[in-house]
């Protein structure tokens, strides 16, 4: 039953939509959003390069582990959280995932930034990523050939952090009934997220302004190609724009001009499955080049179409559901509608511990409501480029003075449509706060709008502003033999420091190298998991997680994947959605 009859609801606009949400009957709705996160990042030998140690046995098979994993490489973890409520357990959740890594990857390094550290001249010395023998690790495997074929190797190595969003079914059915709309729910679900994913990639330029912190590049991943990148004082090893705030993001990262002739459509489910499909039906010329097989008979790749698999689709934002065994994602997705969508568009933060902060997964709930509340008209050819015109001019020029977008064929300027657009979340963060019974959600805004006047408080700014001040090395960044000064990016530490000062030290991988004597160097067994005895005093990032399940077959996989992502290769969801989970209740 619908919470109220349209009768008794105020206007459906977003101030409408908003005064409906305040009432105390309905505030309990923004405590039950939920949220995860997936979060990659190279293993790195001491001296800065790539690891070439195959993935730790210790940290339980990447086929079958749902919380540790590998992307594209070996050397390339990723670590993920199920989906929760409170982001004090999300938080917590991923730093419990770091504790245990760290632990178990003896005198090796977790990068602390998206793009990635100094990589081997020769491409083909960077690993793929191995999962074993069974039909579904071999298919990984040569997926991830495959784009190394297509790609480069290096482009593969880029890090990132996923963020996997939902709100609850009764906040969107308050929702639909507001709107008048009387369509099936399932439907008007679909439909809402499709609007929530429209508007977030007219708004994508945002973002990346003021969370972006990938401006730099080492000199190792653009080797023999062309680019207008600039040499960072005298740092010899690190290239950067001077205006750019994520390069992950443009041309250099995760960019493809094959794919630029999808022209996918986020109109409607139907709309958006026809174009993907055509993705993967369509035969393209250069691919076809490469072939199916090498001299030995092995596979290049698992198709020579224009995509391999729906997941190889680069996009900033993904509608996604959870599959069944042996589903395809977009089959999945077509039969049952939209659960939730993943957010693909945020660097690595080398200034925080974790590499994203609480502050910033405050500033997406209050920027993804509004994407999901407010009006999404469909999007035609003419806003479509100016979608990826605004997104480039965002990567290459976001702290440009006086940098311009286009909205509706005129020329704006970013920081006057940005100050509009923080100034209609607002409301939406009074929300939140009140539910919450703190302040937080509007701090963060606050946060973002003094980075919008003030473009040297952004990531990307502090990022090549830091290492200009120190004349420190970005790239590589090796570590010392002095301790590092309380504030750099403590991946690497078994604590977190309690003071930080407003500028961290560079470079952000020279870790504290504290380990608690009495760690374990192997992953527990199941049959002594959880732990009897209480190993608090050890472990200051909190209990220690369990790991995936040893295969009995060499290579192989044990227990299946909690979800398509042990199947479908990069940038799914691990993790089933909604998961039940005790931090949840």
């Amino acid at each position: 039953m619908r919470p109220d009859s349209p009768a008794k609801l105020p206007r459906a606009d977003l101030e409408g939509v908003l005064e409906l949400l305040g009432r105390p009957a309905h505030l309990r709705l923004l405590r039950q959003l939920r949220r995860g996160i997936e979060k990659e990042s190279l293993r790195i030998a001491p001296d800065g390069t790539l690891a070439a140690t195959p993935h730790p046995p210790a940290l339980g098979s990447a086929l079958t582990n749902p919380h540790i994993t590998t992307d594209f490489s070996e050397a390339l973890l990723e670590l993920v959280t199920p989906p929760l409520m409170r982001l004090s357990a999300l938080e917590k959740t991923l730093r419990d995932l770091h504790g245990f890594v760290l632990r178990r990857i003896g005198d090796e390094l977790l990068w602390a930034a998206s793009m990635p550290c100094q990589l081997p001249a020769d491409e083909e010395a960077i690993p793929i990523a191995r999962y074993g023998r069974s039909n579904v690790a071999r298919m990984k495997e040569i997926y991830r050939r495959g784009l190394g074929y297509r790609y480069g190797r290096r482009m593969q190595t880029i890090a990132g952090i996923h963020f996997n969003w939902s709100a609850p079914d009764e906040l969107l059915c308050l929702v639909q009934s507001a709107r008048g709309q009387r369509e099936e729910f399932a439907e008007f679900k679909t439909a809402a997220y499709f609007g929530l994913v429209r508007n977030f990639r007219r708004h994508l330029w945002l973002p990346l302004y003021l969370l972006g912190a990938a401006p730099v590049v080492c000199r190792s991943f653009v080797a023999g190609r062309d680019h207008p990148l600039e040499p960072l004082g005298e740092d010899a090893h690190s290239l950067h724009a001077p205006f750019a705030t994520s390069l992950r993001m443009g041309e250099l990262g995760y960019q493809s001009s094959a794919q630029e002739t999808l022209a996918i459509c986020y109109n409607d489910l139907a709309s958006y499955a026809h174009s993907l499909l055509a993705g993967l039906s369509t035969p393209w010329p250069p691919y076809e080049r490469i072939g199916l097989f090498d001299e030995r008979g092995e596979y290049k790749q698992l198709n020579t179409h224009l995509l391999q698999i729906e997941n190889e689709f680069y996009a900033a934002i993904r509608p996604k559901r959870t599959t069944l065994s042996g589903e395809a994602p977009l089959k999945a997705l077509r039969e049952r509608g939209v659960e939730y969508v993943e957010v693909r568009a945020l660097d690595v933060d080398p200034f925080e511990p974790l590499g994203v902060s609480r502050q910033t997964l405050e500033f997406l709930d209050v920027f993804l409501l509004h994407c999901l509340l407010a009006d999404s008209p469909p999007c035609d050819e003419r806003e479509r480029r100016e979608i990826a015109a605004n997104q480039r001019t965002a990567v290459w020029r976001g702290r440009e003075p006086g940098v311009e977008l286009v909205r509706c064929g005129r020329a704006l300027s970013l920081r006057r449509w940005g100050e509009a657009l923080l100034a209609e979340m607002a409301p939406i963060a009074e929300l939140l706060d009140r539910a919450h019974h703190h302040r937080r959600h509007s701090a963060a805004l606050a946060e973002m709008a003094a980075r919008l006047a003030e473009p040297e408080r952004t990531p990307s700014a502090r990022a090549v502003g830091g290492a200009a001040r120190r004349r420190r090395e970005l790239f590589p960044m090796v570590s010392g033999t002095e301790p590092p000064p309380q504030g750099g990016a403590a991946h690497r530490a078994g604590w977190t420091p309690r003071r930080r000062p407003s500028t961290p030290s560079w470079p952000p991988c020279r870790w504290p190298t504290r380990k608690p004597s009495s760690a374990p160097t192997t992953a527990p067994s199941r049959s002594t998991w959880p732990p009897t005895t209480p190993s608090t005093a050890h472990e200051p990032f909190g209990p220690r997680l369990p790991v995936g399940r040893r295969s009995r077959r060499p290579g192989g996989g044990g227990s299946p994947p909690t979800s398509s992502r042990g199947r479908s290769g990069k940038g799914a969801c691990r993790t089933p959605w909604p998961g039940a989970c005790a931090c949840t209740a």
